[in-house]
């Protein structure tokens, strides 16, 4: 195993390429993103992501985001499946990390480290994760809340914009994304808060950006969709 660490200097994209190793992302600081295919996982502190060695990826992180990862041979046994999944960044997780992190660690230690590593290491429930649709349908749709999440459109004003059936419009988000159109929305709000906490943005300004009239609503919304309070990420 191997550890990388960096703090970007400014916004940051990777364009899409794989490994021939197994990764662990997380963030010491900050939110990024990475994207397999018209999957798109938000990466925090508290959420890593799995990216299994192979898997054709691309990625986007902010200016200031304290970026970490740990790089495992593809061979090395885990019960994380042969896909990307969210991974809960929990204390012990950390904690193993942090000392395969240190370049004195005797081999014994680490092989012992690493062994206890991938024997914690399990797939997340609280995953932030956005299926992009790929429709002509659909992408204008998602193009306009993830352009703006605070846009108030309903599903029937985008249904009579588009010239379709609310009916319609419905059936195709779940076919594609996998859930109704007011989840993916609240998804992609979510993710875009998310970015905006971990920058500083103190949470009344984040729930009007995103498209809520009241801090109390957001946070009911954003801990429903991540699991976590808004807290967790703010300032990070």
């Amino acid at each position: 195993m191997a550890c990388y660490a960096e703090v970007l200097a400014h916004d940051t994209t990777w364009e899409e390429h794989s490994h021939p190793f197994h990764e662990l992302l997380w963030n010491g600081r900050g939110a990024s993103s990475a994207v397999v295919g018209t999957r798109v996982w938000t990466i925090t502190p508290a959420v890593g992501l799995w990216m299994p060695a192979g898997t054709l990826h691309a990625a986007s992180a902010f200016a200031g985001t304290w970026l970490r990862a740990c790089f495992i041979g593809s061979g090395s046994s885990t019960s994380m499946s042969g896909v990307p999944a969210a991974v809960e960044m929990t204390p012990l997780l950390q904690l193993l990390l942090e000392r395969l992190c240190e370049a004195d660690l005797p081999a014994r230690s680490r092989q012992t480290t690493e062994a206890m590593l991938l024997d914690v290491l399990t797939p997340s429930p609280r995953e932030l994760i956005v299926h992009a649709p790929t429709s002509a349908l659909l992408t204008p749709i998602a193009d306009a809340v993830r352009e703006d999440p605070a846009d108030p459109r309903t599903l029937g004003d985008w249904a009579a914009e588009l010239g379709v059936s609310a009916r319609t419009v419905s059936r195709a988000f779940i076919a594609e994304t996998g859930t109704s159109f007011a989840r993916w929305v609240t998804t992609v709000r979510a993710q875009h808060a998310v970015g905006l906490l971990t920058r500083g943005w103190n949470v009344e300004a984040v729930a009007q950006k995103v498209g809520y009239t009241s801090a109390n609503a957001f946070g009911v919304a954003f801990r429903r969709t991540t699991g976590f309070t808004p807290g967790t990420f703010r300032g990070q």
